[in-house]
């Protein structure tokens, strides 16, 4: 034990403090001072001896979703063993306390609740959030993860049950990059819902009204976001899961007033791009070289359109090749100026008449996937569609054909949202394509050897680049913090796994990524005037120091 903490609680108290409580590790002298004798077994442990009975209590049960509630109930007992569990096993436990197992929990979140975790916000609270996030167990909210249940990963929209998304994603923050609990906050606002499965359940325990639309609901927001800055001036706050309208224009109205990001937008882009990254160190090419088809023109694909143009400019494409080398595709197929329905959000997207001829498309036409890959050559191919089996077997022959290593990033989730399976990919181009998936998938076995499937996965990504935006006290978190997030992430593949086919690191490895996304975070805030002037050496000293290791300290009688 590095630290010795002064506690005023006593007995019972103590124990029922989860913030506090180290259950059996309390040492034979913290039982004497803190009146603890009798209120434990006799047994001391220590904080590995509890691991892995935590462990073996997980692993004796037979269902994901019973392991979910297993872990977060340990959360509510003990705290700071819950993130020493979570983060000695992130491989094992990440499904768990995130997807594919939290988009169940989302849909049962009614009937399993236990305990509040964080704070809800409903239409008839609009006058009194203020209050509300000073109820709030934390005093120094540094980062908030905010949703309104709308777009729950592929799921739709959950209601109430949304929740287990900022919770989850909280619970990364801190296992992930090391930002100390009671600096976090979920928040759901639950403005209702249009799940008739919802509305109709009796043990529903959301607001059970129709989902708030248009002038309400904008003033909602507003009021949410003028209270975060009045309340926790010093937040960055994430938004997470807003469905794509609402998505897009709440980032660009509130990105400049606080520091802010949308996680489907922009950490997905991120996550992305340091996959091809990666993959082109191990193929060769310049980024500024390749063509991508993207379908699914959500936030998602959105967010990966805007940060792969950035990306392909600073890599020194002109102007004109940067606008054609994104094709994007949704559910009416290609996006093209002209076309109709058009929304506002993909018009800057749409391929112009000039790259429509030259690749041999009309302006009357609606063109599917395995078209626009027969016509554009793409070398790239990303899913955001929520769309199972969107890839087909045709569409992907055609890319095989005409390109040597496809680059297939399939990431819709949860699993069977999957735009195609790994085994799938791999057999249609003869083992050919570098694949990465949303969810997680286990290698497959196809020509001789083991191709390792990387999962594309935000948390590569967001944690670190909250802590860098904390520590560099940053006044807005710009798309270049992304870039240097994609960047950093690429470079951490070693050459041995992406030679396995794998084009993200191991989950094992999260904390000392985010530690390099963090610093390179800071130095981008420095460099663009919007952090404090931190030096190199002086940000990568910041950061570290931020990270909260989970670990018992030494008590004493305050």
């Amino acid at each position: 034990m590095s630290t010795t903490l002064a506690v005023s609680l006593h007995g019972a108290r103590l124990l029922e403090d989860a913030s506090l409580n180290k259950g059996t590790a309390f040492s034979a002298q913290e039982r004497a001072a803190f009146g603890l004798w009798g209120l434990l077994p006799a047994g001391v442990q220590s904080v590995s001896d509890q691991v892995a009975l935590e462990m073996e209590h997980l692993r004796s049960k037979g269902d994901d979703l019973e392991r979910y509630i297993g872990l977060f109930a340990l959360q509510d007992r003990n705290e700071t063993l819950f993130f020493r569990v979570l983060l000695e096993h992130l491989e094992e436990l990440m499904p768990v306390v995130y997807t594919p197992v939290v988009g169940r929990a989302c849909q049962e979140f009614s009937h399993i609740f236990r305990s509040p975790k964080g704070v809800w916000i409903s239409p008839e609270d609009v006058n009194r959030i203020p209050e509300m996030l000073r109820s709030s167990r934390a005093s120094d909210v540094r980062l908030i993860v905010a949703t309104d249940n709308e777009r729950i990963l592929g799921l739709g929209d959950q209601g109430v049950g949304g929740m287990g998304i900022p919770v989850g994603k909280t619970a990364l923050y801190t296992a992930g990059a090391g930002i100390h609990p009671s600096l976090t906050l979920p928040v759901s606002l639950d403005v209702g819902t249009d799940n008739p499965a919802l509305l109709e359940d009796p043990l529903y325990i959301g607001y059970r009204k129709p989902r708030l639309r248009g002038k309400p609901y904008d003033t909602l927001v507003e009021a949410f976001v003028g209270a975060v800055t009045d309340v926790f001036p010093h937040a960055v706050l994430q938004w997470e899961d807003f469905k794509q309208h609402n998505a897009i224009a709440i980032l660009d109205r509130y990105r400049q007033r606080l520091p802010s990001f949308n996680d489907d937008i922009q950490g997905t882009a991120a996550v992305a791009l340091a996959g091809v990254l990666a993959a082109l160190n191990r193929v060769g090419g310049r980024l500024a070289e390749q063509r991508f088809v993207l379908l699914g023109a959500g936030a998602a694909g959105t967010g990966v359109a805007r940060l792969v143009r950035l990306a392909m400019a600073r890599d020194g494409a002109p102007d004109d090749l940067v606008r054609r080398a994104v094709l994007m595709l949704d559910s009416h197929g290609l996006v093209f100026e002209g076309r109709r329905p058009l929304d506002d959000d993909k018009r800057d997207f749409a391929l112009d008449p000039g790259a429509m001829a030259a690749m041999g498309f009309s302006e009357r036409t609606r063109y599917d996937l395995q078209t626009v890959i027969e016509r554009a050559h793409p070398t790239v191919l990303i899913g955001t569609s929520g769309t199972g089996g969107a890839f087909t077997e045709g569409a992907i022959r055609a890319m095989a054909g005409h390109v040597r290593d496809p680059i297939i990033l399939p990431l819709s989730n949860p699993t069977d949202s999957s735009e195609a399976l790994p085994e799938d990919l791999l057999r249609w181009t003869g083992g050919r394509a570098l694949v990465a998936t949303g969810s997680p998938f286990d290698p497959v076995r196809l020509g001789g050897r083991d191709h390792v499937i990387g999962q594309a996965n935000n948390v590569f990504v967001f944690p670190g680049v909250g802590l860098g935006a904390i520590v560099a006290e940053a006044s807005e978190v710009t798309d270049e913090m992304f870039l240097a997030a994609a960047d950093t992430l690429a470079a951490s593949v070693e050459p041995a796994r992406l030679s396995e086919g794998a084009m993200y690191p191991p989950q094992s490895s999260l904390r000392s990524v985010s530690r390099a996304i963090a610093v390179a975070v800071a130095r981008v805030a420095r460099d663009q005037g919007v952090g404090r002037p931190l030096g190199d050496e002086e940000a990568e000293r910041a950061v570290d120091s931020a990270m909260w290791y989970p670990d018992y300290a030494a008590y004493r009688r305050a």
